[in-house]
């Protein structure tokens, strides 16, 4: 039986959820009707929202359900710069920290390319934590907005968000906050936060693929994506009655995080007395509680992946991989590292399904895979057969 260890990438659906959802797939009518089975859905969706808001400190008022995280940080950046710059024209400048996950590289690389706006990237230190000088530094009347993860996808390192939020505040500039990662794994007050807007993503804790939000604070102006029949503040179509009540429950069963952190940091001392030469990467104690990433100097992470995968083992490399190519992570590459050496990287994430044994198993088998990758050689290219998700 496979040792599933990728839950940053999707975490799998959990029972109850499953069967909410079976349920939920079964009532028919669209929310937006106003007879009694549209009317029906619409109880369903609201409840739904209604528990999201809950598990995440906000109003269900604030709760924008999406496709998935990838729609909400493009409608949370996009819509918060088009918003901005139709209020004050001036303000064409976005921050944008480091080591981002591509939903955000990707979003504001386009506007910059189509939509005038002006990029200023804020580094990131050795673990990839924000620096805070710099955005200090970087922050003016000029600034459109400050976007950023609140937990790194890679390598776990948790930000500073209450300090970026001030810094921002100062200016009157909002600050978009990527929370994918981190939905679930840490506390999040999103109604006493500070944030104009925030994403989220179902499948990373245990619900349905397809289904997100992006949560957007009462005094936040967000341009819609998507136009049409309004049928959601700054979103537009015919809302997904069951894959929002399947959220629902997986947003209000969310697991206790905290037994991750023993057996996470069980897995990471495991690693370092099985495989010395092994150097974890991120933060070492601000960190997401099942997240544990290192590098392995002498071996290509892809190698290492694929043979992990032929004893059972389902991690992810840390690189992002484009058209069949690998390529090194950027992420460790905002963080100091060669390129050689960003190249030789495993994630490893828990979730609230894995055990003891799943993780002593794993460190069993990860010396013969290092060696072996050794052997094969940094020339050497293995076919990627897993990619980072998230």
């Amino acid at each position: 039986m496979p040792i599933y260890l990728d839950h940053a990438a999707t975490s799998p659906m959990r029972p109850e959820v499953l069967d909410a959802y079976t349920q939920a797939l079964h009532v028919v009518g669209n929310p937006a009707s106003i007879h009694s089975q549209g009317q029906n859905a619409k109880r369903m969706l609201e409840e739904a929202r209604e528990q999201v808001a809950a598990s995440l400190g906000a109003e269900s008022v604030e709760v924008v359900f999406t496709s998935g995280g990838t729609e909400a940080v493009n409608l949370g950046i996009k819509g918060l710069y088009w918003a901005r710059r139709a209020a004050m024209p001036s303000r064409r400048r976005i921050l944008v920290a480091r080591a981002e996950h591509h939903a955000t590289i990707d979003s504001v690389e386009w506007l910059e390319k189509f939509e005038d706006a002006e990029l200023t990237w804020i580094p990131v230190d050795e673990v990839g934590r924000i620096s805070l000088a710099a955005l200090d530094a970087a922050l003016d009347q000029d600034v459109a907005l400050v976007t950023l993860l609140w937990a790194n996808n890679e390598v776990g390192t948790i930000q500073p968000i209450d300090e970026v939020v001030a810094l921002a505040a100062a200016y009157g500039v909002p600050v978009h906050v990527d929370a994918v990662a981190a939905y679930g794994y840490l506390p999040i007050g999103f109604s006493a936060s500070g944030i104009a807007a925030l994403s989220v993503s179902a499948h990373k804790i245990g619900g349905p693929v397809g289904s997100g939000a992006l949560l957007v604070s009462r005094g936040a102006v967000v341009e819609p994506l998507l136009h049409g029949g309004s049928q959601q503040r700054a979103r537009s179509g015919t809302q997904d009655a069951a894959g929002a009540v399947a959220f629902g429950v997986a947003a209000s069963t969310l697991p206790n995080p905290a037994p991750l952190r023993v057996l996470r940091d069980r897995l990471i001392a495991g690693v370092r007395d099985a495989v010395p030469s092994a150097i974890l990467r991120g933060d070492p104690e601000h960190r997401l509680p099942g997240n544990a990433h290192f590098t392995f100097p002498g071996c290509e992470g892809d190698s290492l992946l694929f043979l992990l995968d032929m004893q059972g083992f389902s991690v992810s490399t840390g690189s992002a991989c484009t058209a069949g190519v690998a390529e090194a992570s950027h992420v460790l590459m905002a963080m100091g590292l060669p390129e050689a050496d960003a190249r030789g990287a495993l994630r490893i994430t828990l979730g609230p399904e894995t055990t003891e044994q799943e993780v002593d198993a794993f460190v069993a088998a990860l010396p013969a895979a290092v060696a072996q990758a050794e052997r094969a050689g940094l020339s050497e290219r293995t076919p990627v057969l897993g990619q980072l998700g998230r």
